[in-house]
């Protein structure tokens, strides 16, 4: 999936701001947003900075929500590929290469970010919360994983005017990777088939896909 699961960091220069406040105000955003954000839609751009701080990728496409368990991330530059989570599978589909792979959603978002996207206020119980950070007009929110073995250290996700517009994820090779949401739009109805996925013909399919209980 490439560099989905990595999201970058300029939060750390933040000023951080002692007290139980900035704490509670930042739990109350990340909790809003994965109760009160239903729909989801928004431009991004990501660019990923390897150990030694040299950006090595920079890519853009859209981000759809519908939860408690949708989500489309359609990468269109420089590559053209889509990741959907259709509630029961995570369906990676690279264009270029005419391939898909799928997984059982359950079980490849398991300790991973994207839980915050594709899952409900119960993705919180997989972290535990890092503190809160005051930037300029950015309140920033760490959350770290509490299975260590997760593949990556911590998030932090920026908020401005109460909106999510940033995410930063680090991972455990010293990679980082900033995702700037642009035009966002929250609680309009998605069209359902944004998040169903039918294998295109002549591709090759790798993995099972889990089926609905009988």
């Amino acid at each position: 999936m490439k560099t989905f699961f990595l999201f970058l960091s300029i939060a750390a220069s933040g000023v951080a701001l002692a007290g139980n406040a900035v704490d509670d105000r930042g739990e109350l955003l990340v909790n809003d947003f994965l109760t009160k954000v239903i729909t989801l839609d928004a431009r991004f751009e990501q660019s990923l900075i390897d150990a030694e701080g040299e950006v090595v990728e920079r890519t853009s496409g859209t981000l759809e929500i519908e939860r408690p368990t949708r989500f489309r991330w359609s990468y269109t530059e420089p590559y053209e590929q889509w990741l959907i989570a259709d509630g029961l599978n995570i369906w990676s589909y690279d264009l270029d290469l005419e391939q898909v792979t799928v997984k059982p959603q359950a079980e490849a978002l398991a300790n991973t970010p994207a839980l915050l996207l594709g899952g409900s206020e119960n993705a919180l119980g997989q972290f535990d919360f890092g503190g809160t950070t005051v930037e300029s007009v950015t309140t920033w929110v760490r959350l770290e994983p509490k299975d260590k073995n997760s593949g990556f250290e911590r998030v932090e996700l920026g908020f401005i005017d109460d909106q999510l517009q940033r995410m930063v994820f680090f991972d455990n090779l010293g990679q980082t990777t900033l995702v700037a949401l642009h035009d966002v739009t929250v609680n309009e109805p998605i069209d359902s088939e944004r998040f169903d996925f039918i294998v295109p013909e002549d591709v090759d399919l790798v993995g099972t896909a889990a089926a609905l209980d009988p």
